[in-house]
C-alpha cells in the first residue's frame, strides 16, 4: 500500500504535493536526524515558461525534497531564504550545492529542505526547514518556549510534547527564528575532506577539509546573496501598525521581534525607552531657559556669559545630567530582562561555538571537539593587536587632532584675511574652514570605518562574538573622539563656555536637520518615484519573480550607525547639556520622526536582515554606561569653568585652589551616589529574577536526571 499524499501549500511555486511517512513510523535517533531523502532522480522543468504555465494550473511538482521522518510531515512547506547565485553558475555547481544543502548532519549536509526556484539552470535556489532541523536547532540555542503550565522553559526535544504549538512551527517560532535556524544550518557547512567544487576550475574550486562551504562559495563569486525573504502580508500589517498608525511613539515590539528578530527589536526597544526618557530633561531644559531668570552676579554686571543659565540653573543642569544618566540605564537593564524573557532568550546556551567562516591557521585536531580545524596560536593574535592595530587605530586619532588643528588654523587665516579685505569674497572664505572640516571628518570616517574591518579580520578571531566585540570597540573608540574631540578641546582648553554652547546647538540643529533629509525624505522620494515602476513591474510578473525582485534591493547596511547616532546624542545630553540645556528638547523632536524613520527604511528599503536571537544589546550597553561615568567628570568640570561659578566663588572669597579640592570631592561624591544607585536598583525585576531561577534549578534537575 503507498503512503497517502498531503498537498503542501507552497507561496511561491503554487501547490506541491509531497509523501508522509506512514503514521507508525518512529522518529529517527540524532545520528539520523533530519535525513532527507535524496533519489535518484529529481524532477526538474527544462522551461521556465512550462514551469510557470504548470505552476499556474496547480500541476505537481516534486523539486521539494521529500522528508523521510514523520515528525517532518507538515501541511505546509515555507519558503523562507533565497539563496542568489552567480548568473553563469554551472548547473552541476548549482546541483552539488543543493545535494549538501539537503544531505543528513550525519554526512556533513545541513539537513534543510531545497528548491531550485525556476529550473535547475537558473541563479536562485529556495531553501527551508523541516520540522526536526527547527526543534532540534531551537534545542542547540537554548531558546525558551511557552510550556504546558504557561511558564517560558528552555526548550527541550525530548520532552517536545508538552510545550504549547508544537505542531504549528508558524505559532511555536517566529520568522525570524525559522531564517536564522537556516542561516545556522548552512553556516556550519563544512567538507571533511580536500576536495574540489564540481562546475569550477581547479585553481579556484579547492575546498580544504573542515573549510566553510559557504564562506568558499561567497568568496569565488558563486554565492553572491544569501537573503531571508519577506512575506508580504505579513510585513505590511506590520507597517501598518509600526509607522502607518496615529500614535507617535507606540511601537508593535512583539511583532517586530517576530518579524525582524531580536537584534532589531532591541534596537527599537532601546530607541523607544530612550525617547520617553527625554521628556524629563526637556521639561527641565525648558524650565532652566524660559521660566527662571538667568540670575547671577555675572548677569547683573552686565558681562561674560549673558546668555547661559544661572549658577543655580547650572548645578541643578549639572546635577540631573548625571543622575539621570544612571538612572536610564539601569532601569533600561530592568526592561531588557523582561523582553528577553518574554522573547525567550533569557538563558541562550553558551555553547562551544565554531570557528567562524574567515577562521584560518594550520590544519589540527581541537584537543576540545576532536575534530579537524585550523589552529591559530593566540599569543600571535596578541601581537597583531599590540603591535599593529592599536598603532593603526592611534594613528586615527592622531588624524583627527590634527584636522582639529587645522580647522582652528584654517579659521585664523579666513578671519585674518577678511579683516584687512573686507569684501564679499573674504566673507564667503570664513565658511570654507568649516566646510573643509567637515568633508575631512566624514572622509576619515569612511576611511577608518573600512580599516577597521580589515585590521579585525587580520587578527584572525576563532569566535564570532569576539570578532564583532573587537570591531565594534575600534569604532566606538573613533566614533567617540571623532565626535566629541573638538568639544572637549573648546570646553577644557580653550574654556570658552559660551563657544561651546554655540558649537553645541549649531552642531544639534545642523545634524537634526542633515538626519531628517536623509532619513525621511530622500527615502520617500527614492520609495515614491524612482521605485515606482519596477514595483508596477512587479505586479505583472510571476510570484517567483516576486521573490527574485527581494535580491535587488540594497543590503540592509546593520544597526551600527543607528546605534553610534543615539550614543552620540546620549553624549551631548550627559556630557555638555549643563551649558545648554535646550539639548534635550531637540533630540526629543528629533526621535519622534527618528523612530518612524528607522521602520520605513527597515521595511521598505532594505533587503530583510538575518537576526540571531540576544538577550541584550550586547556592547552598546556597555558603551552607554561608560559614557554616564564619564558624565560626572565632565558635568563637574563644566561647573567649575562656567564664569558664573567663577565669579559666585571669588565672590564668596574662595580661592582658587579650595574651589579645585571642593570640585574634586563633588565629583567623587557623585560617583559614589551613581554606585550606590546602580548597586541598589536590581537589573532584573523580581519575577523575572525568579523566573530565572527556575530555569537554572530545572536545567540542573534534567542534567541530573541525565547522568543517571
Amino acid at each position: 500500500m503507498s503512503p497517502p499524499f498531503s498537498r503542501w501549500s507552497d507561496p511561491v511555486l503554487g501547490t506541491v504535493d509531497t509523501q508522509r511517512e506512514h503514521p507508525g513510523t518512529s522518529c529517527p535517533t540524532d545520528s539520523q536526524r533530519r535525513a532527507p531523502n535524496l533519489g535518484d532522480e529529481r524532477a526538474m522543468m527544462t522551461s521556465q515558461g512550462e514551469l510557470r504555465r504548470k505552476v499556474k494550473m496547480g500541476v505537481r511538482s516534486d523539486s521539494w525534497t521529500q522528508v523521510s521522518c514523520p515528525c517532518c510531515a507538515s501541511d505546509q512547506v515555507e519558503p523562507l531564504v533565497l539563496i542568489h547565485l552567480a548568473p553563469d553558475v554551472q548547473p552541476t555547481t548549482k546541483k552539488w550545492i543543493m545535494s549538501r544543502i539537503e544531505a543528513p548532519e550525519k554526512d556533513g549536509g545541513a539537513a534543510l529542505l531545497a528548491h531550485p526556484g525556476e529550473d535547475r539552470d537558473g541563479d536562485i535556489i529556495l531553501v527551508s526547514a523541516p520540522r526536526c532541523t527547527l526543534l532540534h536547532v531551537t534545542e542547540e540555542l537554548g531558546l525558551c518556549k511557552l510550556y504546558e503550565d504557561g511558564s517560558m522553559t528552555p526548550f527541550s526535544y525530548q520532552d517536545r510534547s508538552s510545550f504549547k504549538n508544537i505542531d504549528d512551527m508558524q505559532e511555536f517560532m517566529t520568522v525570524a527564528e525559522r531564517q536564522y535556524v537556516v542561516k545556522y544550518e548552512l553556516d556550519s557547512l563544512r567538507v571533511q575532506r580536500d576536495l574540489y567544487i564540481p562546475g569550477l576550475p581547479e585553481a579556484k574550486g579547492l575546498l580544504r577539509a573542515r573549510g566553510s562551504i559557504f564562506q568558499k562559495l561567497e568568496k569565488v563569486g558563486v554565492i553572491q546573496a544569501v537573503i531571508p525573504l519577506h512575506d508580504q502580508s505579513q510585513l505590511d500589517s506590520l507597517a501598518k501598525a509600526w509607522y502607518s498608525g496615529k500614535q507617535l511613539w507606540s511601537q508593535p515590539l512583539d511583532s517586530i521581534q517576530a518579524y525582524f528578530g531580536g537584534s532589531v527589536a532591541f534596537y527599537f526597544s532601546f530607541l523607544d525607552f530612550y525617547t520617553w526618557a527625554l521628556v524629563p530633561p526637556a521639561l527641565l531644559g525648558v524650565v532652566l531657559v524660559f521660566l527662571l531668570p538667568a540670575g547671577g552676579a555675572v548677569a547683573e554686571a552686565g558681562k561674560g556669559d549673558e546668555d547661559g543659565p544661572s549658577v543655580s540653573g547650572h548645578m541643578v543642569q549639572a546635577v540631573f545630567s548625571m543622575l539621570w544618566s544612571t538612572l536610564v540605564m539601569e532601569l533600561w537593564k530592568r526592561r531588557s530582562s523582561s523582553l528577553s524573557y518574554r522573547w525567550g532568550t533569557l538563558q541562550l546556551t553558551e555553547r562551544f561555538a565554531e570557528p567562524r567562516p574567515g577562521y584560518h591557521g594550520t590544519m589540527g585536531y581541537s584537543p576540545i571537539t576532536g575534530r579537524l580545524e585550523p589552529h591559530f596560536p593566540s599569543w600571535q593574535r596578541n601581537l597583531r593587536v599590540g603591535l599593529v592595530s592599536l598603532p593603526v587605530v592611534g594613528l586615527f586619532l592622531g588624524l583627527v587632532v590634527l584636522g582639529i588643528a587645522g580647522f582652528y588654523r584654517g579659521e585664523a587665516l579666513v578671519k585674518e584675511v577678511h579683516e584687512h579685505r573686507g569684501s564679499l569674497f573674504s566673507a564667503g572664505l570664513l565658511y570654507v574652514p568649516s566646510l573643509a572640516h567637515i568633508v575631512y571628518v566624514n572622509f576619515l570616517g569612511t576611511v577608518y570605518s573600512k580599516v577597521a574591518l580589515a585590521l579585525t579580520e587580520w587578527e584572525n578571531h576563532r569566535e564570532e562574538s569576539s570578532f564583532q566585540n573587537h570591531h565594534t570597540t575600534k569604532v566606538l573608540l573613533f566614533s567617540f573622539f571623532n565626535c566629541f574631540a573638538v568639544l572637549f578641546h573648546i570646553a577644557f582648553v580653550k574654556q570658552d563656555l559660551p563657544l561651546l554652547r554655540k558649537r553645541l546647538s549649531s552642531l544639534l540643529i545642523v545634524t537634526q536637520l542633515v538626519n531628517q533629509c536623509t532619513e525621511v525624505l530622500v527615502p520617500f522620494l527614492v520609495d515614491r518615484f524612482l521605485s515606482s515602476s519596477e514595483k508596477n513591474l512587479k505586479e505583472d510578473d510571476p510570484k517567483v519573480d516576486k521573490v527574485r525582485a527581494q535580491g535587488s534591493l540594497p543590503p540592509f547596511p546593520g544597526l551600527f550607525a543607528e546605534y553610534i547616532e543615539l550614543l552620540v546624542q546620549y553624549g551631548y545630553l550627559s556630557l555638555f547639556s549643563c551649558v545648554y540645556p535646550l539639548t534635550a528638547v531637540l533630540l526629543l523632536i528629533n526621535n519622534v520622526t527618528e523612530i518612524r524613520s528607522d521602520a520605513f527604511k527597515i521595511c521598505r528599503l532594505f533587503r530583510k536582515p538575518f537576526s540571531a536571537p540576544v538577550s541584550n544589546m550586547g556592547v552598546w550597553q556597555a558603551a552607554f554606561e561608560v559614557l554616564g561615568f564619564v558624565s560626572v567628570i565632565s558635568n563637574c568640570w563644566l561647573l567649575l569653568l562656567s564664569p558664573r561659578v567663577k565669579e559666585f566663588c571669588q565672590e564668596a572669597g574662595y580661592s582658587s585652589r579650595n574651589v579645585l579640592l571642593f570640585a574634586i570631592l563633588v565629583e567623587h561624591v557623585l560617583i559614589l551616589i551613581k554606585m550606590i544607585l546602580a548597586f541598589a536598583i536590581p537589573d532584573e525585576p523580581d519575577w523575572v529574577r525568579i523566573k530565572r531561577e527556575e530555569i537554572e534549578y530545572h536545567s540542573l534537575q534534567a542534567f541530573n536526571q541525565q547522568k543517571l
